[in-house]
């Protein structure tokens, strides 16, 4: 379906909205794939967070001019799908990585984390980032480490003490 110059203003618009907000991006060629399997693709995409959209490339490139992703322009040949992540910056790489798995027709061509430009090879690498949750639990066991370790320290004298008394005491019996 063709827009108007008002449709694909109000588009740029949007997409540009987003990719301002965004912490990365991905940009996945979708060639051969139904229109079921889109529509799963975006259900699962909206359910991690993740804003969708197939663009034509010569409106993705205004999209993203003035943007951190605008280092992807070059890459916006063919029909492209852009996953924008504005909360988890592996949000976008999962949901395509995933989706990929099953859908070998989804091909992912590049991504862009804080305006550097990466080839499709470091897909695994930004899906395999932590959430902000397993961010958080990570730094929270780190801090607590020590102090565990320190509890464990002043206890032991005491625990020796009592393992001592009840080996003597089974001893004596």
């Amino acid at each position: 379906m063709a827009l108007n110059i008002e449709a694909k203003k109000a588009l740029v618009a949007e997409v540009n909205s987003v990719a301002s907000g965004a912490q990365s991006a991905v940009a996945a060629e979708y060639r051969g794939l139904t229109v079921s399997e889109m529509t799963e693709l975006r259900a699962t995409a909206r359910n991690s967070g993740v804003y969708l959209k197939v663009v034509k490339n010569t409106l993705a490139r205004r999209a993203v001019e003035g943007t951190d992703f605008e280092c992807m322009k070059d890459v916006f040949r063919g029909p492209l799908i852009l996953a924008f992540s504005s909360e988890d910056p592996g949000a976008a790489a999962r949901v395509v990585k995933a989706f990929a798995k099953d859908h070998e027709k989804l091909v992912t061509v590049a991504l862009s984390l804080s305006g550097e430009l990466y080839g499709a090879g470091d897909l695994d690498r930004l899906a395999s980032l932590p959430t902000l949750d397993e961010a958080r639990a990570s730094l929270l066991g780190l801090l607590q480490a020590p102090m565990s370790q320190l509890v464990r320290t002043v206890a032991e004298p005491g625990a020796m003490l009592a393992r001592t008394l009840k080996a003597r005491g089974e001893q004596a019996a």
